[in-house]
């Protein structure tokens, strides 16, 4: 073993790649163990323990990116591994000096956090260390030993996606371990690779047992829900059907207002009829509906999206272009960053909802 930084991590009696377990496994003896000191460090004396019997990970996002991790090294006590005077020995050491556990975990998850660093190009930071100690009865005895902290700017965000597993280049599951990352509320799982041992709305579960990464694995898109209706309907309202007649009221207009547009515009053998029509508001130069634009096939997704916005007079909710363009929501949140990244289009949240509008024009 290469002595220079080099961290042996041992997990159910495997070696796991990545997968920081060595500091709570180094209630061992180094020596004995395999548990990792660092060349220039003396080892902290602690009673012979052997190894976690299991180690489960679980990922919470934010909706900024940022993620809490919380790592639980379980020891099945009475068997022929784990005593629980052997786990009374480790839960004396790590409440002797829990900021020596914790410092050593910090340290073995920050080569992690470099190594997703270098991968991403994303600036992140570990915090907020903390361990901890537990038992559970049911169904069977279990000493837990939890380690908490924060990993800032662990996803990529994108509007209202985020993606998370690029942080984590090279991670390895074995048998007796298991990751799960769970999203924001109100996000749901949208995607993911390679195919999970369970699933919920709004989380991911991997178990080791069964599971191999490749290279661009783990990888998870989560999409806002976007669902905010139960928010802005009071009970005493009416039935919802209210806002469908409301809708159709406004197509009606829209389509009034098309076809006198055309009658004054679009013919050209016969006079403006002029009447209560030239008070509808024209649609825009180059909508769908102007008879010189191209058809909608011939357009790009991007020249698709101001087309629609030209035609709802400048605004519009990034859902309402899913359901009229007939578009997955992670194909809208695409083309839709690129138009703000080009600054054709600004977007804005009313509530929990993205809203899109072209640029204001400067008034001469």
């Amino acid at each position: 073993m290469d002595s220079k930084g080099l961290w042996v991590l041992v997990v159910v009696g495997c070696a796991v790649a990545m997968l920081p377990v060595a500091s709570v496994g180094a209630v061992a003896d180094a020596g004995a163990t395999g548990a990792m000191v660092q060349e220039d460090e003396e080892p902290v004396e602690r009673e012979e323990l052997d190894e976690a019997d299991e180690v489960h990970i679980d990922v919470s996002l934010t909706e900024n990116g940022s993620a809490t991790f919380g790592v639980d090294y379980r020891y099945f006590l009475e068997n022929e591994n784990n005593t629980e005077a052997e786990w009374d020995e480790l839960t004396n050491d790590i409440e002797a000096d829990p900021e020596a556990f914790a410092a050593a975990e910090m340290d073995d998850w920050d080569e992690i956090r470099a190594d997703g660093q270098n991968a991403t190009d994303r600036e992140m930071n570990l915090s907020n260390a903390t361990i901890s100690i537990d038992e559970s009865t049911a169904p069977r005895h279990i000493g837990h030993v939890q380690f908490t902290f924060e990993w800032s700017s662990f996803a990529h965000v994108e509007l209202t996606e985020i993606t998370a597993g690029d942080a984590l280049p090279g991670f390895t599951l074995v048998d007796g371990t298991t990751l799960q990352i769970t999203g924001p509320e109100d996000y749901a799982v949208h995607d993911h690779e390679p195919t999970a041992d369970n699933t919920e709305p709004n989380a991911v579960y991997w178990d080791g047992a069964g599971t191999e990464f490749n290279d661009d694995q783990p990888r998870v898109v989560f999409i806002e829900n976007g669902d905010s209706g139960a928010e802005v309907t009071e009970p005493d309202e009416g039935p919802p059907t209210t806002w469908l007649a409301v809708a159709a009221a406004l197509g009606l207009l829209a389509t009034g207002a098309m076809i006198g547009w055309w009658l004054r515009h679009g013919r050209s053998d016969g006079p403006d009829p002029g009447g209560d029509v030239t008070a509808s508001p024209s649609p825009p130069e180059g909508s769908s509906n102007n008879a010189a634009g191209p058809p909608p096939e011939l357009l790009s997704n991007e020249e698709r999206v101001l087309r629609l916005l030209e035609e709802r007079g400048g605004r519009i909710k990034q859902q309402e272009v899913v359901a009229e363009l007939d578009w997955t929501e992670a194909k809208t949140s695409q083309v839709v960053g690129s138009l703000r990244e080009g600054d054709e289009i600004e977007v804005f949240r009313i509530g929990r909802e993205n809203v899109l509008s072209l640029p204001e024009e400067d008034e001469e």
